[in-house]
């Protein structure tokens, strides 16, 4: 028979170490070609019990605004612009730029609730580039963002100001051309 002492210590209760800090990560590349790094990222990150959210700003043609994202499994949620077309122009009708700024004010909602623990915001840069979202609307989300959400931004030609608030950068080059 194994007998247990309860022996009363003043360290028993269990202290937690500080909370962990989310970061701002910050991909970019002068050619478009690295979503699938940063997918596979999130998708790894979801595997693992996290609940993850990927925002694609500039995609559309699938009508799959954030009423009706894609579920990649359990933890991983995936929305686009709801436009009949993708954006590569700054020139958007009244319809498309209400489309877009309803994406972008569900993502600050669905952030500051602290429901993901990541959220990539894809082609933001683009975005902010076409004065489609403004650059200091995007600095006063990171800054208020509760403090445990990991934030990825991506795209070409990320503004200084964005550079500078990452902690993490990540640059894609080519070295050699076929």
């Amino acid at each position: 028979m194994v007998a247990q002492l309860d022996t009363t210590s003043v360290n028993s209760t269990l202290s937690l170490l500080s909370p962990v800090e989310g970061l701002v990560q910050v991909f970019t590349s002068s050619h478009r070609n690295f979503f699938t790094s940063v997918m596979a990222q999130s998708l790894r990150i979801a595997g693992q019990g996290t609940p993850v959210l990927i925002v694609q700003f500039l995609k559309g043609g699938i009508r799959q605004g954030q009423e009706k994202p894609i579920q990649l499994g359990q933890n991983l949620d995936w929305i686009r612009c709801d436009l009949p077309r993708c954006i590569d122009t700054p020139q958007l009708d009244d319809t498309e730029n209400q489309a877009l700024q309803k994406l972008w004010q569900h993502t600050q909602q669905v952030v500051c609730e602290g429901k993901y623990s990541l959220v990539v915001l894809d082609e933001l840069s683009l975005a902010i580039n076409f004065g489609l979202i403004p650059e200091t609307e995007v600095l006063a989300f990171l800054a208020k963002r509760p403090s445990h959400i990991d934030i990825i931004l991506t795209g070409p030609e990320m503004p200084k100001s964005l550079l500078d608030v990452a902690d993490q950068i990540t640059e894609i080059r080519r070295t050699h051309r076929p």
